[in-house]
């Protein structure tokens, strides 16, 4: 029997992990994560370098505008609408940015093609620090607004390293059915564990995608005056945080182009003796991600840096779109 082809919009597509988790049909980790029955209609971000990545590596090209001028009434019946919300203005890492900003209301977008397109379901993704930004009324402002757009609204915060990613990446996951329907989203259960038991495995440490320390290229090497800086800062900061390659990376972000050694982000430790450090090469930070090699990035390395960090990983979007079908569209 063939499965109905559904009809998905993607909004803030960036690069595309979430839209390359939705359709499957890639391996990684030595695993094969079949094709889903989802085609993508339209894919829009602002981002220009994000969507020449995007047209490079999927069949329909992506459009490189702002929401706000999109007129969603020109494009086809949809019926799933998917969306990571730019989240700069919901991070903790940075206090001082204001929710408010228009990055801040970009979710407003969301509801307004959902009022105007009303599929079936949506998949919203964002940072887990919208969920106690200024003591939660950010979330609960956002989650109203999916509401009145006519959704039965269920949330979590996800850690990607349980579904056999090599990263302790937490995100929040939104999902929506519309009202009519009558169902409730289940997330997917589990695959891993840093406690394993059952059929729940281990976390899968970035020793399986890291395939050298020494790097290929010198440049990736932290200076001796930065190791040097590193030496001479406070025992409170956070430095050095060079990743156990048996455990699952700390979360990769859009900059490790400019990471510091005396930062929060993660760094890999070469030689002990001799205080070599180095950051994640471009690849590196793409498999921890969960992009399969064959995915190709352009634009300079901090393009791809920040293309990689921005994304959704691939393989976290796969379990959600595949239990989504199984209980919506199956």
């Amino acid at each position: 029997m063939t499965k109905k082809t559904i009809k998905v919009i993607s909004l803030f597509s960036g690069c595309g992990g979430s839209d390359l988790g939705m359709i499957g049909g890639f391996r990684f980790l030595n695993k094969s994560y079949t094709k889903l029955p989802y085609e993508i209609i339209f894919a829009l971000d602002k981002d220009k370098k994000a969507v020449e990545t995007y047209n490079k590596n999927f069949k329909i090209c992506a459009v490189a505008n702002d929401i706000e001028d999109i007129d969603c009434n020109k494009i086809g019946h949809t019926d799933l609408i998917v969306g990571g919300f730019p989240c700069q203005s919901f991070s903790t890492v940075n206090p001082s940015k204001d929710p408010y900003d228009e990055r801040g209301q970009l979710y407003k977008h969301m509801a307004r093609f959902l009022k105007e397109k009303k599929p079936k379901a949506f998949i919203a993704e964002n940072v887990k620090g919208m969920l106690v930004l200024k003591k939660g009324s950010i979330f609960s402002k956002i989650v109203n607004e999916f509401l009145l757009a006519g959704y039965k609204i269920e949330y979590k915060l996800l850690n990607a390293a349980d579904y056999g990613i090599p990263q302790k990446r937490q995100r929040v996951f939104i999902v929506g059915v519309r009202d009519d329907l009558n169902m409730s989203f289940k997330f997917p259960e589990s695959t891993h564990s840093e406690i394993p038991s059952g059929k729940i495995k281990k976390w899968v440490g970035i020793g399986n995608i890291i395939k050298s320390l020494v790097p290929e290229d010198p440049k990736y090497y932290f200076s001796q005056r930065a190791v040097d800086g590193m030496k001479k800062a406070k025992n409170n900061m956070k430095r050095g945080l060079w990743q156990n390659l048996e455990q699952p990376c700390l979360t990769i972000t859009s900059h490790l182009a400019k990471v510091s050694i005396n930062s929060r982000d993660p760094v890999l430790l070469v030689n002990n003796k001799k205080w070599l450090y180095r950051r994640f090469t471009p690849r590196e930070a793409a498999r921890i991600q969960s992009f399969p090699d064959k995915f190709e990035f352009v634009g300079s390395e901090s393009d791809a840096y920040r293309q990689i960090g921005q994304a959704i990983a691939p393989v976290m979007m796969w379990h959600i779109a595949n239990s989504l079908y199984r209980q919506v569209f199956c």
